[in-house]
């Protein structure tokens, strides 16, 4: 199980020990949790609504070339795998539309002007930023071909 620090999104790892394995690192103690709070793990899956799903695969691949693609047929669905994420370009519809409407996810990249052009280079656009935040690191928000925005944040480096 790891938590997200609200100041970086550092990630704390749930320390071992013989004294309270469910502690962890920053005196979260899981066994002080009452039965009526969520308990919770990292991000699981993030879904894109686009007008055009093929579309939007083939281009999130580029976006993101160590995706992984892969297919559950009983559901005939298709998504991208990124590490533990997984990412679903699903259809646009009456309830949610595509483009910029409210959350945005953030990437962790390892070097972020790089991951910046790389995304400007596949036919992102710049939305917002480039931020400084925190610890000499960058932050901003792309827009995909259908008005989504990606965000990004990490060092750079020189």
């Amino acid at each position: 199980m790891i938590s997200l620090n609200s100041c970086n999104l550092g990630l704390h790892r749930r320390t071992a020990g013989p004294a309270n394995p469910r502690r962890l690192e920053g005196g979260i103690d899981m066994d002080d949790r009452t039965s009526t709070q969520m308990e919770t793990g990292p991000i699981a899956a993030v879904l894109v609504h686009v007008a055009d799903v093929e579309a939007g695969i083939q281009w999130y691949q580029r976006a993101f070339p160590e995706a992984v693609l892969e297919r559950l047929e009983e559901f005939d669905f298709e998504f991208l795998n990124i590490g533990s994420v997984c990412l679903e370009i699903v259809p646009a519809d009456e309830k949610v539309g595509a483009g910029a409407c409210g959350s945005v996810v953030y990437w962790r990249v390892a070097d972020f002007e790089k991951a910046l052009e790389h995304l400007k280079s596949v036919g992102a656009t710049l939305y917002r930023g480039p931020l400084e935040i925190q610890d000499g690191q960058l932050m901003c928000q792309v827009r995909d071909p259908w008005g989504n925005c990606i965000g990004l944040r990490g060092p750079v480096l020189r």
